[in-house]
């Protein structure tokens, strides 16, 4: 991207001529579309577990209206001719200012789940940062891309013994930093999934990372508190059900039937899971077992990120989660022009929650985030069209927001300041 005048135009006019030839876009360009086209594509499950947001999803809902209220402000008249929309994070120069932002459960999108996006964002040098809730274990996403950046995501486990372990992994598959996503230490509130009683965890998808982890799969055999095994009556969902696991957990269906390893790793899971009790005070634990650089996400309070620069922690990520965990919550971009004041640039400030193109993008970026994750979109383009689609949503978000930011009178990120939005509100 850097310094190539004619590479968004080039995207436009690709899609014009093929559109000469008869051909159309893998996905829909406007978000609305692709989203409408995503779900007639998945299972209804799976849509409303991927879509789906916490209580009457305002959140969700507030993201986007948060970031619609801010209006672009172009300046005319400025050489534009060259750009350069490069960032460093963590030691890589990355060719966009985003990253992808951790979505677990992939296998609901499309077959080929993680595997697909981590060659999709390795092809465009897109930091993909790999679920803790993956279908796909880290090492093989970490093969497909080479030397590709990536981070990873992780939950912290009531099981510290696990956490370490899935940091020692995340190190030796090369990863650039670890995201400890901090706004999930119970699940919210989602009516979409509950009013169909369906949670994918209890089926064995989207625990690729813990049935590949060599000290999780070594205490399926221990006894869990609070976890005295219930018999019901057998019926055919329940041995769906029981198929579902057994296939999701390495081993062999037959053989993980026969031994009970499939159910074990499921309950173990969700007595493992999430740890409410996560104090600033556990943070050392983590510092102490990685030297790559750990960024916080879920933070939405200006004193939560200072306390995180307090604590050496090496970045932030303003997030609501999507809009699932907390209905009514605080629109993350609204979060974000206090949380960058408060830490004063004593580590990078970034952002997602409620992004859908390259306008967004350039939003953040001038309300002070260093760089945004890409979320829900790049599922969507996985759902419609695996690794291909992808790639295409990517590309169509790293083309609008080049465009947006020279047509904005900008050549490089520094010049995307306070300066070129306004609030509708003050108009």
């Amino acid at each position: 991207m850097t310094g190539e005048p004619s590479r968004p135009v080039a995207r436009q006019s690709q899609i014009y001529l093929d559109g000469v030839r008869g051909r159309r876009p893998r996905v829909p360009v406007a978000p609305p579309q692709l989203e409408r086209a995503a779900q007639k594509k998945m299972s209804r499950k799976a849509w409303s577990y991927m879509a789906g947001g916490a209580g009457s999803e305002e959140t969700i809902r507030s993201n986007r209206t948060a970031l619609d209220r801010w209006r672009i402000v172009p300046r005319v008249l400025r050489d534009v001719s060259a750009r350069d929309t490069s960032i460093t994070l963590f030691g890589r120069r990355i060719p966009s200012p985003f990253v992808l932002s951790p979505i677990g459960v992939l296998e609901l999108a499309h077959s080929a789940a993680d595997l697909a996006v981590a060659r999709a964002a390795a092809a465009l040098g897109i930091p993909m940062v790999f679920s803790n809730q993956a279908s796909v274990p880290m090492e093989e996403c970490a093969a497909a891309m080479g030397a590709a950046p990536r981070w990873f995501q992780l939950y912290w486990s009531k099981d510290d013994d696990l956490v370490a372990s899935f940091v020692e992994r995340a190190e030796a598959c090369r990863c650039d930093a670890i995201v400890v996503t901090l706004d999930t230490t119970w699940l919210g509130w989602r009516p979409r999934d509950l009013d169909l009683a369906h949670l994918p965890f209890l089926f064995g998808k989207g625990i690729a990372q813990y049935t590949s982890d060599p000290v999780f799969m070594s205490k399926l055999g221990e006894p869990l508190p609070g976890q005295a095994p219930k018999r019901g009556r057998v019926n055919l969902t329940a041995v769906r059900t029981a198929m579902a696991m057994a296939r999701a957990v390495p081993g062999g269906t037959v053989r993980n039937l026969r031994s009970g390893n499939a159910t074990s790793a499921v309950r173990h899971f969700i007595a493992t899971y999430s740890r409410p009790s996560l104090t600033w005070d556990d943070l050392p634990f983590l510092r102490a077992r990685t030297r790559l650089p750990i960024l916080l996400k879920g933070i939405l309070h200006p004193d939560d990120a200072r306390r995180a620069a307090d604590a050496g922690m090496d970045g932030v990520m303003v997030s609501n989660h999507g809009g699932r965990q907390i209905d009514g919550s605080i629109a993350a971009i609204d979060a974000l022009p206090p949380i960058v004041d408060a830490v004063a640039g004593r580590i990078p400030v970034m952002m997602d929650s409620g992004i859908r193109g390259g306008a967004d993008v350039f939003r953040a970026l001038a309300l002070g985030a260093r760089a945004v994750g890409l979320g829900r979109p790049y599922a969507y383009g996985l759902a419609l069209a695996g690794e291909a689609g992808v790639r295409e949503v990517i590309s169509n978000i790293s083309a609008e927001f080049e465009i947006t930011m020279a047509l904005s009178g900008c050549r490089h990120l520094f010049d995307i300041t306070p300066e070129c939005i306004m609030d509708s509100r003050d108009s």
